[in-house]
């Protein structure tokens, strides 16, 4: 029990260390990219370390798997270089038994990243976004969806419009049941449009069955009129815009990932790539803990056998053809190729048995 404490712990220990050298590394490049991106409007050191803060966890949680092998290789070797690894042998410890500390290390280390982490990335993904849009263009479009419904909001100079459907159709250029809410510059309400369809054009929303009502007056229904069908309400948003303003499934929390994929499905929207990325959240300890057996099926052996570096490589190759294998089964199940749980599962999987049958090559020949 006292070998399997100390071995976690340094495993632990190996984590923290690349995880801190990678933050470290990336808190730079981002520094000196934000700077570069945002040079004409004028950015200060502390708004582009504000901005790589917020946009570096994103990335260190994307790669949270590369990070895990590299802790792990680097465990291992620093144990055959003490000859850590010959003494526990002779303990009479088998290589499995060994293994079980870093493997139940990995899978707390998943769980923690999945319940703890991953909310945190969310948030400030989101706070990125919203931070990389005011430097960018001072506003945007934002788009959420809740139970009543989908919303939108399109911006301009002169004010922004709220906007609220029953229903929409797969990218979000028709809406129906669709209010149209105007405020000026400060906040205060101009007019409100409801209209039974309306569909995005170039530079406006075309409205079929819409009423307009002007709010300025003490009696805005008597000032209402209907409108056209036909009728165009100027607007800057576009099919692309509406569709990146969905952001990515990992920009949402994983606790509140279910009730956000019930409601991407009642406003009528595809949530697949949601479902492929809660999975694959899911999957994460699985997949750190295969990592760990990857690295341990060529990098656990006494240094005197040699080939320590050709052994490293195979390692780090191994480990990043398992992470660009996991991507592209998420691509696959995105796009509705194959179906979501082999997406988010079939990978780490794969990855956990070929890399046990590897050790217990090694270990019984």
């Amino acid at each position: 029990m006292i070998l399997s404490l100390y071995i976690a712990r340094r495993f632990l220990w190996q984590v923290l260390q690349v995880f801190l050298i990678f933050f470290g590394i990336m808190i730079l490049i981002d520094v000196v990219d934000q700077m570069r991106r945002f040079s004409d409007q004028g950015i200060g050191v502390a708004d582009a370390l504000q901005l790589a803060a917020m946009n570096v966890p994103t990335s260190l949680y994307r790669i949270l798997p590369l990070i895990m092998i590299l802790a792990a290789i680097s465990l291992f070797l620093g144990l055959a270089r003490s000859s850590e690894l010959v003494v526990i042998r002779a303990s009479g410890r088998s290589g499995l038994r060994f293994l079980l500390a870093p493997v139940l290390m990995a899978l707390v280390v998943g769980a923690f990243a999945v319940g703890v982490l991953n909310p945190i990335v969310a948030a400030t993904s989101k706070e990125y976004d919203a931070l990389w849009s005011r430097q960018a263009q001072g506003g945007g479009s934002v788009l959420s969806i809740s139970e009543s419904g989908l919303w939108l909001r399109q911006g301009s100079e002169t004010g922004q419009t709220v906007i609220q459907a029953a229903r929409a159709n797969t990218d979000g250029t028709e809406l129906f049941g669709v209010t149209f809410l105007t405020f000026d510059a400060a906040g205060l309400p101009l007019e409100r449009v409801e209209a039974a369809e309306a569909r995005l054009q170039p530079g406006a929303w075309v409205l079929v069955g819409a009423k307009r009502w002007l709010l300025q007056g003490q009696n805005p229904e008597l000032a209402a009129r209907t409108l056209e069908d036909g009728a165009e309400l100027p607007s800057n948003l576009t099919p692309e815009g509406i569709r990146d303003s969905f952001g990515t499934p990992s920009a949402i929390p994983i606790w509140d990932l279910p009730a956000y994929i019930a409601g991407l499905e009642r406003a009528g929207f595809s949530a697949r790539s949601h479902r492929v990325w809660f999975q694959m959240e899911l999957a994460q300890p699985l997949l750190l803990a295969a990592m760990v057996l990857i690295a341990a099926g060529f990098t656990m052996r006494h240094a005197r056998f040699g080939r320590t570096g050709t052994m490293v490589l195979l390692a780090v190759l191994g480990g990043f053809f398992i992470f660009f294998l996991r991507n592209f089964a998420q691509v696959m199940g995105n796009n509705g190729q194959i179906p979501v749980a082999l997406a988010a599962w079939a990978p780490p999987l794969a990855a956990a048995m070929m890399a046990l049958g590897l050790v217990l090559h090694l270990e019984d020949g």
